[in-house]
């Protein structure tokens, strides 16, 4: 069983150390997001990978394609990271994980030409795939349902503290030796990882997958320990292990096997798995063409096209990402209040606002600068940035945090580590893209990127507000509820749900485990009929139904 040092922390405290633990495996995507787009237009990096010369990128083709290459591997690392898990445990997968990005940042930092370089992407983005697949299933299996919205918001600064810590590296070691400059930058996301890769053997798994693997009283033991050292009879214990019980015991239904999922949800029936697979991937490259790593990954360009020289620009996009972990922690005050859709609605508003502004002001300050006015080119820059940190705010506020958890809070219990891999690959496939593209569209089409990705914050907002329902503070019973009607627009989908909810009564527990028992194949054919029309059974042919269901459960 190893050493088990979790069993000497206070059961508060060691939730606090999960979550610590979590976020500094993912700083390590962060920093890769925010170190390359520095690093790569460095006069030895040029050289090496064969972008340019004379100091300058020539092919930002090929600029793209290195930057693109992470996410490649992180598509194929995502499933492969979710099966791992699965089999071995959270804890192992989590150390593989850490070990393909511990050789990807070597690889990186030791490279002779691009081809090697793409190689060490790839290998990184295998690794980023098992942790962005493992981590935010593990710390949802690990937190309570009401605490879930800010412990992911918690999480997810670290997103943003990778980045800074990325810029702030680049902006400090920017006068170094010419090779220093890029590589000393590369190898430092090895950091982060090799903490991980120490402390993951010493952490509790995840008591989902203990029960799972015939290790009962370790998981018990973990949750009494993380539910603030309950007794092992406390009654809220007793009911949450009995919870797990039945989700490990779903699990193994043949429509939460991976393929079945890729097969469009087959043998899901009403519950629409294939439509989450959709929804889940999706609402990721959604949120990548919303304009993000244009600011994030691409902030000194940004700047630069906005009339600022190299050191402003550079110090500039270290600020602006440090005002992105103060909007991220803001995150956890509006993620359960407000809602899911709602913020993604705020910040959709107002980024496509910002994007719009930011375009215009940088295209008024090229203008002013072109006839000879230096002193109104300098102002409308600086209205250009302002906006852009009005951007990143509304963004980590409003959109980072919903967008990852909806991916996990539309799935059954049953199947939400293996749904959730399907989002990570909608994120990869969407950074990959965007990141491919973005250096390309500021090379060719400068200030006009902006109004491409503020038209595209438009275009998003109804999408979500017609195809995709609140989950926000629903019940784990309530998800399967919100997505049974053949109708892909949320106003139908409701109305399925209010419609099953007055036939149970009224009781949602109730009318989710008809549900479950339609999509099974059990279900009475009174019931049947009565529910295709609507109707509420009398109390008579409810007693019958439940007499009927009972008899047919206990012949199978």
């Amino acid at each position: 069983m190893g050493v088990q040092i979790w069993r000497h922390i206070p059961g508060k405290g060691l939730m606090v150390v999960l979550n610590l633990f979590n976020a500094v495996a993912l700083i390590f995507e962060g920093y890769n997001q925010g170190v390359l787009g520095t690093a790569s237009g460095t006069p030895d990096f040029i050289r090496m990978a064969g972008i340019g010369h004379d100091g300058k990128v020539t092919d930002t083709t090929k600029q793209g394609g290195l930057t693109a290459a992470y996410y490649f591997g992180a598509m194929w690392g995502c499933f492969i990271g979710g099966w791992v898990g699965d089999k071995l445990g959270r804890k192992k997968g989590v150390l593989i994980g850490s070990l393909f990005c511990l050789t990807g940042a070597a690889l990186m930092a030791g490279s002779v030409d691009s081809n090697m370089f793409i190689i060490a992407r790839i290998v990184a983005g295998v690794g980023i795939g098992f942790i962005n697949a493992i981590i935010p299933p593990w710390t949802s299996e690990l937190s309570q349902a009401h605490d879930r919205g800010a412990n992911f918001s918690l999480v997810f600064v670290a997103n943003f503290l990778g980045i800074i810590i990325a810029y702030w590296l680049n902006f400090g070691v920017r006068n170094s030796e010419v090779e220093f400059r890029w590589r000393f930058p590369l190898a430092f996301m090895a950091a982060p990882m090799i903490i991980v890769a120490v402390t993951v053997l010493f952490l509790p798994e995840s008591p989902r997958w203990l029960i799972a693997n015939h290790r009962r009283q370790e998981a018990i033991d973990i949750l009494s320990k993380l539910r603030g050292d309950l007794s092992l009879n406390d009654p809220r214990l007793v009911a949450e292990i009995e919870v797990i019980d039945a989700v490990v015991e779903a699990s193994h239904h043949k429509r939460n096997d991976y393929i079945n999922l890729v097969l469009g949800g087959r043998y899901s029936g009403k519950l629409h798995l294939g439509r989450r697979v959709v929804m889940g991937m999706a609402l990721q490259q959604i949120q990548q063409w919303t304009g993000i790593l244009a600011i994030a990954t691409w902030a000194g360009e940004l700047f630069t096209l906005a009339g600022f020289d190299a050191y402003k620009a550079a110090w500039l996009a270290g600020l602006v990402n440090t005002f992105g972990v103060l909007g991220t922690a803001a995150a956890a005050l509006v993620v359960d209040r407000l809602g899911r859709i709602k913020s993604l609605m705020v910040s959709f508003i107002t980024q496509g606002i910002a994007l719009f502004l930011v375009a215009a002001f940088i295209r008024t300050s090229q203008n002013a600068h072109a006839a000879g006015d230096e002193e109104k080119a300098a102002t409308l820059g600086t209205a250009a940035a302002a906006f852009v940190f009005v951007f990143l705010w509304f963004f980590t506020m409003f959109n980072i945090v919903p967008c990852w958890i909806y991916g996990t809070e539309i799935w059954p219990q049953e199947v939400r580590a293996k749904g959730y891999s399907f989002t990570i690959f909608g994120w990869a496939v969407g950074c990959g893209m965007t990141g491919f593209v973005i250096p390309i569209m500021l090379s060719r089409l400068g200030w006009a990127t902006f109004i491409f990705f503020g038209c595209m914050n438009i275009i998003a907002m109804p999408i979500i507000w017609f195809l995709y329902p609140e989950v926000a503070n629903r019940s784990l019973e309530e998800v399967n509820l919100l997505f049974v009607s053949d109708s892909l627009l949320v106003s139908k989908n409701m109305a399925e749900y209010d419609r099953r909810v007055a036939a149970a009564g009224g009781n949602i527990a109730v009318a989710a485990r008809q549900l479950l028992d339609e999509v099974d194949g059990i279900v009475p054919a009174e019931k049947e009929a009565e529910l295709e029309k609507g109707g509420v059974l009398s109390g008579d042919k409810m007693a019958d139904v439940e007499t009927t269901h009972r008899e047919n459960s206990g012949s199978l």
